[in-house]
This record gives structure tokens, C-alpha cells and sequence, in this order.
């Protein structure tokens, strides 16, 4: 585990050795002044005389040890903050870099509350670990070790007592360890799925309120706060028995010492000099050895951590090399290409089981350079997965994706992110100004660039509405505009960077009759000699589609123009009635299948 936190600490370990040492000497001194009484102790018990001017130098020597104790303790947490900080700034940069390699779906799919307990919570939890475990814990740890060789050097029989509390503390306190690892599992699970709930609670309080679901809503936030609650309340209820007990009988070093080595004095076993020097010595490890196997208590907690914190960097990449893009042209081919999501779920006996749902079955498809390709079908068909796949969110469990013959999995992610702009039914803009939103596209981009996008984007109507214009803040996730006014922000990003591959998911979705025709505009000067491939429900937005791909479950069971499809696909055929009459109704539809459609017609 050390040697794990000592790789990210890289430079900085050698603070973590010197806080060490720094941190030993202020436990030494901590010691001193037992060993300074049982000087001042021994010669008034044996009956010799003892000058004040003795005594005197004792006593300072016990001040001037408490009062470097204290300073030399806080100049060795100091040294030992600064390397755990260090150390924490380098593991979440090596976890950003890590999750910038990370499939962009998997990210999605934990969850912002998991994520950010992952890089807050429990980075932070570690902070234990570097500044207090590893100096305090070592150092109260070794300096006893070093008491109880000189106590058995003076009597191995008195030091031998001394040592009698700490079997029945160490069995203890690994009985509370077996106890809580086995706890450990469900109550960090449940601390994670509370942390997604509260956020989706947060998020979502509008429309539980517009719909009247906060008794519905409320009882899962409640459910899974009380799981979270009760899952720790039965950790720590399992182990505070055990807790208890070793942190009783470990300070009691003398518990032994104190009557047996009094009758062996009295026998004349041990001297009495001998038995004050056990004595004093027990006294001054008491706290230590307390403290260095206190420090123990965090390690099933911290290991648990570690352990999560690797298993998330070692989550596989996506699939992606170092190359630039070699492409013959922006042709985009799909070859035989199966996907499936994963989930997990917890098995019967506590372990996870991944769980497989295909949603795209062998697809095959080539979206011509320059040409409009449109994927139509129900929700669930499969439309916005593929688009997924195109600008690489996952990796396809089965086939390829390739642009121009070159495959994604052979070009670098910033290189094919610079070749395809994505337009999402819903875009995230960031609390900064619309015209910085907008230059995300290109961050090169001078202000009249970005001014001209935002023409071209038709955004100018109600950018000059606005108090500060384009230069006004967008708000927390853009909510100072609506959605169609958030969307046509998009597309100026989109228009900006100018990449000759355009997907558009849903784009116009939020767009309402009076702005639609802004919208469709603004998609005209994104897409002009683009290749283009759009996902709609509008019948406007694919009918002069150059190829339109109908899904269905997964499988892409026609493709062809528009009046093509009309012409050659009965709905006994597709087994989508909706997408090939009623949705796509036409005023001329041919005779010979007006029987065969029979009720499948909406009126």
C-alpha cells in the first residue's frame, strides 16, 4: 500500500521520510521524561540522598523536552501536510488523465455522485494516510520497539509483563479488522448510491414538483439515505466492541508489572531500581503504542479506498493510438459493428455480475463524404448509440468504425475530436460568457470569428437582447437561456470549429415552431459540404436525406432515400408501422399496401 502512495508521491517522498524522523524525534522526547523521573525516582526509594540542584535539572529537562516534543510534532506534521498535499494533486491529475483515455459513456454511466466522491472524498480520505499515518504511526510504532529492547536488556522478566495487555489488544483489534471488511463492501456501495441519489434528487426537484412526485421521490432520497445510515451505524456497531476493548487494556502496560514485580522484588527476583525502570519505561509507551496501533484502525478503511482508486485508473482506455489522421476522404464506414452496455449488479453472494444488454446487432453502413445520412427509428432502436460509437464514447464490442478506411481505433482521440463536431439534444454551456462558450469550438478563434458564428448560428436575436450581449453569462449550465437558445449556442460552438464530419443528435429537438426555421438555417450553414449524420423525429429534417438508415432493435433493416423507402417498404416488412406510414406519411402512398397497413394508419 506504501509503496503504492510513495509512486504518486514521486519528488516528495523524501519529505515523507524527513517528517518521519522529525516526528520520531518528537515522540523521543515524549519519552525523556519518564526516564528523567526514574532518575529522580530510584535513589529516593533506595534511601540516597538526592541534591535540590539534582532534582532541579530534572525538572527542567522535563520542560525542555515537552516544549521540543511540541515543536518538533508540529514541524513534522508541517513537512508531512505539504508532501500529502503534493501527493493528492499528483493522483487526481494521474485520475484526470486517466479518465480523459476513459470511455466517455463509462464516465457517464457512474454517475456525477460517485465521481465526485472519487475525486473529493476519497482522495481527501487519504490525506490521513500520508500526513499522519505514515510519520506518527512509524514513529509511535518504532520508538516503543526500542523501549522494550532496553527494558529487557535491565529485566526480561518485568519487561516480559509489561508486554501481557497487547496479545489480548492485538487479537481484539484484529477481530474488529475481519469484522469490518466484511462490512466495508456494502456500506461504501451504499454511500455511492446515495451520493447519486441526492444529486438526481437536486437535478430533478422541478419536475418532481411540476408532476407532484415528492412523496415518490422523497421516498427513495429517504431509502437510501437511511441504507447508507444504517449500513454505517452496523459497521461501527461491530466493531466498537472490539475497539473498546483493545483501547483499554493497551495503555495498561503496568497492569502486570505493578504486582509481580513487586513480589518478585520482595523474593528477590528483580531489584527495586530495576522495577522503578520497567515501570517508568511501561508508563511513557503507553500513549505511543495506543497512537501507532490507533493509526491501524484507518488502514481497512484506506486500503478500501486504494484499492477502488486503482481499480478505476485501471478500468481499460478506449482504444485509441498516437496517429494523426491518414484518411483517403471523410467517407464513414460501419462493419458489422455489435454493442452492448454494461452493467453491474450485485451477485448472491456479494460480488458484482456484469450484465450484458446488446443494442445494436451487426450494423453495416457507409455514410458517403458530403452527403446527409439520416438514422431514423424508435427510441431504443439504436440511433444515438451508433452516433456514440462515431465520435467514440465506447469501444464496439464487435466490428469497426473507420473514416476515410482509416479505423478510430488507429487515429488519436484529439485527432478525430478535431474531425467531427457533435450537436447533442441537450449542450452543456459553462457559467462563463456566451462568447467564451461559443470559442470552445476553436479556442484560437479571434472575437469576430466567434461573432460570425454566432450570426451564421442565427443567435443574434437574442444576443442583442441581452444587457451585455454576447458577452453576457450563460448561468449554471446555461440556464440564464432556453433550451432552443442554449441549442442554436451549440451550433455557433459547432459552426466555429468547422470539422468536416457533423452529427447532429436531436439538434432542433428544443426548437419551437416560430425558431425552428432559425434552427434548420443554422444547421444549413453548419453542414454545407459536410459529411452529415442526423438523427431526427422531424419528417423535415430527413426527407432530402441523401441515405436513410431505418433501425429497429438494434438492426438496421432498410436503407435508401426517402421516396425509396415509401416505394419499397410494406409495413409487414419493417415491423415499424409508425416509422414507415404514420410518421413518415406521404399524400401519395401506393395502392396495393393501403390493405395491408389495414389499422396501422393514425388518423
Amino acid at each position: 500500500m506504501f509503496k503504492k502512495i510513495f509512486e504518486y508521491a514521486g519528488p516528495y517522498k523524501k519529505n515523507m521520510y524527513v517528517a518521519t524522523v522529525v516526528v520520531l524525534v518528537s515522540v523521543l522526547m515524549g519519552i525523556l521524561p519518564f526516564v528523567l523521573a526514574y532518575q529522580v525516582i530510584s535513589p529516593l526509594v533506595i534511601g540516597d540522598s538526592v541534591e535540590t540542584e539534582f532534582v532541579l535539572l530534572r525538572v527542567i529537562g522535563v520542560l525542555i523536552c515537552l516544549v521540543l516534543q511540541a515543536f518538533f510534532y508540529g514541524w513534522g506534521l508541517s513537512i508531512s501536510h505539504k508532501a500529502a498535499y503534493n501527493t493528492l494533486f499528483r493522483l487526481r491529475v494521474s485520475l484526470q488523465e486517466k479518465f480523459e483515455k476513459l470511455p466517455l459513456g463509462i464516465v457517464e454511466e457512474k454517475g456525477t455522485g460517485t465521481i465526485k466522491k472519487l475525486f473529493v472524498d476519497d482522495v481527501d480520505s487519504l490525506e490521513l494516510l500520508l500526513a499522519h499515518s505514515v510519520p506518527e504511526g512509524i514513529a509511535n510504532l518504532l520508538i516503543p520497539l526500542v523501549i522494550y529492547v532496553a527494558m529487557f536488556c535491565a529485566d526480561w522478566k518485568l519487561a516480559l509483563m509489561s508486554l501481557a495487555s497487547i496479545p489480548i489488544s492485538l487479537l481484539s483489534m484484529v477481530i474488529m479488522y475481519s469484522v469490518g471488511m466484511k462490512r466495508m463492501g456494502p456500506y461504501y456501495q451504499s454511500a455511492q448510491k446515495m451520493n447519486n441519489t441526492i444529486i438526481e434528487y437536486i437535478n430533478g426537484m422541478e419536475v418532481v414538483k411540476v408532476f407532484n412526485r415528492e412523496s415518490e421521490s422523497y421516498e427513495n432520497f429517504r431509502k437510501d439515505v437511511t441504507d447508507y445510515r444504517d449500513y454505517t451505524l452496523a459497521w461501527y456497531k461491530a466493531a466498537w466492541p472490539w475497539m473498546a476493548i483493545y483501547g483499554s487494556l493497551l495503555p495498561c502496560t503496568v497492569i502486570l508489572t505493578l504486582p509481580l514485580g513487586a513480589w518478585f522484588v520482595l523474593c528477590g527476583i528483580s531489584t527495586l531500581p530495576d522495577l522503578i525502570l520497567v515501570l517508568c519505561l511501561s508508563l511513557s509507551i503507553g500513549i505511543p503504542l495506543l497512537k501507532a496501533l490507533g493509526f491501524m484502525e484507518t488502514i481497512p478503511n484506506l486500503n478500501y479506498k486504494i484499492t477502488a482508486l486503482e481499480q478505476m485508473l485501471n478500468t481499460a482506455p478506449l482504444q485509441a493510438a498516437e496517429d494523426d489522421f491518414h484518411g483517403q476522404d471523410f467517407n464513414i464506414s460501419y462493419d458489422h459493428v455489435s454493442f452492448a452496455y454494461q452493467t453491474t449488479q450485485p451477485g448472491p453472494d456479494g460480488k458484482p455480475i456484469i450484465a450484458e444488454n446488446e443494442v445494436l446487432h451487426d450494423i453495416t453502413f457507409v455514410a458517403q463524404a458530403g452527403q446527409k445520412t439520416a438514422l431514423v427509428g424508435e427510441s431504443g432502436s439504436g440511433k444515438s448509440t451508433l452516433a456514440k460509437l462515431l465520435i467514440h464514447y465506447y469501444d464496439p464490442q464487435k466490428g469497426s468504425i473507420s473514416i476515410g478506411g482509416q479505423k478510430l481505433c488507429d487515429m488519436s482521440l484529439e485527432t478525430l475530436n478535431s474531425r467531427i463536431s457533435y450537436v447533442a439534444q441537450d449542450q452543456y454551456l459553462f457559467n462563463t460568457s456566451l462568447l467564451e462558450n461559443i470559442r470552445l469550438g476553436r479556442l484560437d478563434a479571434t472575437d469576430e470569428e466567434v461573432m460570425q458564428a454566432a450570426k451564421k448560428a442565427q443567435c443574434m436575436e437574442f444576443l442583442e437582447k441581452l444587457p451585455q450581449g454576447i458577452h453576457s453569462m450563460a448561468g449554471d449550465a446555461g440556464k440564464m437561456l432556453s433550451g432552443g437558445q442554449r441549442q442554436r449556442i451549440s451550433l455557433a460552438r459547432a459552426i466555429l470549429k468547422d470539422a468536416p464530419i457533423v452529427v447532429l443528435d436531436e439538434a432542433t429537438a428544443y426548437a419551437d415552431p416560430e425558431n425552428e426555421e432559425k434552427m434548420e438555417a443554422a444547421i444549413a450553414e453548419l453542414v454545407e459540404g459536410k459529411t452529415l449524420v442526423v438523427i431526427a423525429h422531424k419528417l423535415p429534417a430527413i426527407m432530402n436525406a441523401d441515405q436513410i438508415c431505418v433501425m429497429d432493435h438494434g438492426k438496421m433493416v432498410a436503407t435508401g432515400k426517402h421516396q425509396e423507402l415509401i416505394q419499397a417498404c410494406p409495413p409487414s416488412l419493417l415491423k415499424i408501422p409508425k416509422i414507415c406510414w404514420a410518421w413518415w406519411h406521404v399524400p401519395v402512398i401506393p395502392a396495393t399496401w393501403e390493405a395491408e397497413a389495414g389499422e396501422l394508419l393514425e388518423p
